[in-house]
């Protein structure tokens, strides 16, 4: 079959396909708003299909692959889309759900004349492969068609022909789904079972936050009934990330997933009883602060963050439960006598897993009830009597501990425990912070953890946990969220060559993944890049060098573009007059929807930004507190770009100055932003990162 033949059988299904779809979506009629509620399940139902045939009316598919079943006569084509669609009438599927088990199949397949198997619900399917096949459809328009194997052709592996126009577009403000170019690997991930602790080792570029994202995707699909959507959460590093990624989910029609950050949540689990200390920032102490050597040995994110403190919270805990059994007896007048033994014997009836304060309200009940069936054995009436046993009950109630989270973890900070890990003045200082309800982020974990011990999870178990950014998590962050759920189900992404947060997160993933049994636990790897250029990942795996950290460099694929800029200034102000004059030629140029200009710090980023609007053009600077990232052209400190990517990158200071030694990550991040074009300016010394520039002007 020639090319225009194939283009004109695949347009002639896309209109056949869509009039399916727009007849059953203007048959699908007007919302039920009454209060039956047969009626208003059916209207749930009616919503949900309203939904997916938007989605797939949109674009109906994207890929096609045709197979033949062991034992069947032909070859039957599969068309693969985001949202499954039968034809109105006979039922037929049109379309397959990307997420089916026959699905797999065109993102598995690899090439060759050997026989492929599926797993389906019924068993293994095998069978061969005829055609492999991509295509692109937008607004209902197919615009373009590629086929990437053909069965008996002397080519026999699949080409990244198709991938690479993908990866070559131009992006704009938002993450796009992967759905039509989900490799292999990834697909692996995706579709790993449910009831397991997954970790990705991902470098810049490997997809993996949309491979989380599709991952929930699948989830919901494959386990339908089991799991539901406002029982998952996002964390994301902050909330411009989260504005970022926001597209993804309902593009594939998935709704209703809790995205938050961190620190956001906890402030919520706490029941806004304490707030973030707004004159700490760590990244403001990390990035634009001066740092000498005792600042950085005073930092005390890691050890709060550790398995070690967290067994002095366990210890504390422990003991506060064991204050549950009075030391004296409740003997609210002579004769009447509850004794510690008795109190013993009551709580060893109780379930030993509910949290602190729910089983102490059930003693405290109970003395109650037995208070009162005293008093009616004995058959006392005298109503001042009854007062004065109350409130001798009451007393000896209060003798009982009832401390909220912040309580404990002050009295926890003042012990000598606590001061054989933390230096003494930063235990004093988060002691009198407490005392005016602020925290820093580094408290945050220990503090919910008290507290869900303390009260239980308010809400119910989350279903699946995803943690983008994990290089920056603590163990106690993750020990945290494990008491959020009944069994471990978690995505848990990052790249430790992207560890810049220096007072947090971890520098091995056992540090995390020893958490979970091993039976419980996955670990995956992806170090191909589908970001940027040849010429961009190779020159930022320099940057990095040796670095090590048990990670594999990035692997770019065959996508080449132009080399990579390194230019020297004369003079700062020459910098700022290069960085203007380079921002008006790309933006002249068209070739560019999404700019960034990369500082070290937020005083760089200001110079910059005051510069271009000196000259007339118009940029967004990014600063810590954004929740909105709007695309066109951003200026944005280095730290705060991860997870972003740019058309092109500007990095406006990579002088020794700004880009010391120590700062090989950073750096690395920042000339990982960019997908087709990147170039460095410097005054002065050139950072010693760069040890052997692409090209050097």
């Amino acid at each position: 079959m020639t090319v225009q033949s194939a283009f004109q059988e695949e347009a002639k299904r896309i209109d056949e396909v869509l009039r399916s779809i727009r007849k059953q979506l203007r048959e699908i009629g007007p919302r039920y708003t009454g209060n039956d509620f047969t009626e208003q399940m059916l209207e749930i139902q009616r919503e949900q299909r309203e939904q997916r045939l938007t989605v797939a009316e949109r674009e109906p598919y994207f890929g096609r692959i045709d197979f033949q079943e062991e034992a069947q006569p032909a070859p039957k084509p599969l068309y693969i889309g985001k949202a499954g669609v039968a034809h109105e009438q006979s039922n037929e599927v049109l379309v397959v759900d990307w997420r089916a088990p026959v699905a797999s199949l065109f993102y598995a397949f690899s090439g060759g004349e050997a026989p492929v198997v599926y797993e389906s619900p019924d068993g293994d399917v095998e069978g061969t492969v005829h055609l492999k096949r991509n295509l692109m459809v937008r607004g209902g328009i197919l615009e373009r068609v590629v086929d990437s194997y053909v069965r008996g052709q002397e080519d026999e592996s699949v080409t990244d022909e198709f991938l690479l126009y993908r990866l070559g577009e131009n992006k704009d403000n938002k993450l796009r789904d992967i759905v039509s170019t989900i490799q292999q690997e990834q697909d692996r991930i995706i579709r790993t079972e449910k009831n397991k602790a997954v970790f990705i080792q991902g470098v810049a570029g490997s997809g993996k936050t949309t491979v989380a994202l599709h991952r929930l995707a699948y989830l919901l699909y494959r386990y339908a009934g089991n799991i539901r959507a406002d029982r998952m959460v996002i964390f994301a590093p902050n909330r411009m990330f989260l504005d970022y990624i926001s597209g993804v989910l309902p593009e594939l029609g998935v709704g209703d997933i809790m995205q938050t950050t961190f620190a956001d949540w906890s402030l919520e689990q706490l029941r806004q009883a304490v707030r973030l200390d707004e004159a700490y920032d760590p990244m403001n102490y990390w990035f634009e602060q001066p740092r000498t050597r005792d600042e950085l040995l005073a930092s005390t994110g890691r050890i709060k963050g550790s398995l070690a403190f967290k067994a002095i919270v366990d210890a504390k805990l422990a003991l506060t439960e064991a204050a549950l059994i009075p030391e004296e007896p409740f003997e609210p007048m002579a004769g009447w006598r509850v004794t510690p033994a008795m109190i013993a014997e009551w709580l060893a009836t109780d379930d030993g897993s509910e949290p602190f304060m729910k089983r102490r309200d059930r003693l405290v009940s109970r003395l109650k009830r037995w208070l009162e069936s005293e008093w009616k054995a004995r058959r006392q009436t005298d109503g001042k009597l009854k007062a004065k046993l109350n409130a001798k009950l009451n007393a000896y109630a209060k003798k009982i501990p009832s401390p909220t989270a912040a309580q404990l973890y002050g009295a926890l900070l003042g012990e000598p425990a606590a001061k054989e890990l933390l230096p003494a003045k930063s235990c004093a200082a988060t002691i009198k912070l407490l005392k005016g309800k602020l925290v820093w982020p580094e408290d945050l974990a220990p503090l919910v953890y008290i507290h869900v011990r303390l009260n239980g999870f308010d809400g119910s178990p989350y279903d699946h946990v995803v943690i983008d950014e994990a290089q920056d998590y603590s163990p106690f962050q993750l020990e945290a969220l494990k008491q959020c759920q009944r069994q471990p189900s978690m995505t848990v992404l990052g790249d430790l060559q992207q560890g810049i947060h220096g007072y947090a997160g971890i520098h091995s993933w056992t540090e995390l993944t020893a958490l979970f049994p091993e039976a419980d636990t996955g670990y995956y790897e992806l170090d191909r890049s589908y970001r940027s250029t040849m010429e961009i990942i190779d020159f930022a795996n320099r940057v990095l060098g040796g670095m090590g950290d048990g990670v594999k460099p990035a692997v770019p694929v065959f996508r080449s573009g132009e080399a990579v800029d390194v230019v020297r200034m004369g003079s700062d102000e020459q910098r700022l007059h290069d960085v203007v004059q380079t921002v008006r030629d790309w933006q002249q140029s068209g070739h560019y929807r999404t700019i960034a200009v990369l500082g070290r710090n937020i005083r760089s980023c200001e110079a910059i930004a005051r510069a271009l609007a000196d000259a007339g053009i118009e940029a967004a600077l990014v600063q810590s507190k954004q929740e909105a990232y709007g695309g066109g052209l951003t200026v944005v400190p280095a730290y705060l770009a991860k997870g972003l990517e740019f058309d092109a990158v500007l990095v406006a200071d990579a002088d020794d100055g700004s880009f010391g030694g120590n700062d090989a990550k950073l750096l690395y991040v920042a000339c990982t932003r960019a997908l087709h074009k990147l170039k460095l300016l410097y005054c002065g010394e050139l950072t010693s990162l760069i040890s052997e520039p692409a090209a050097v002007v």
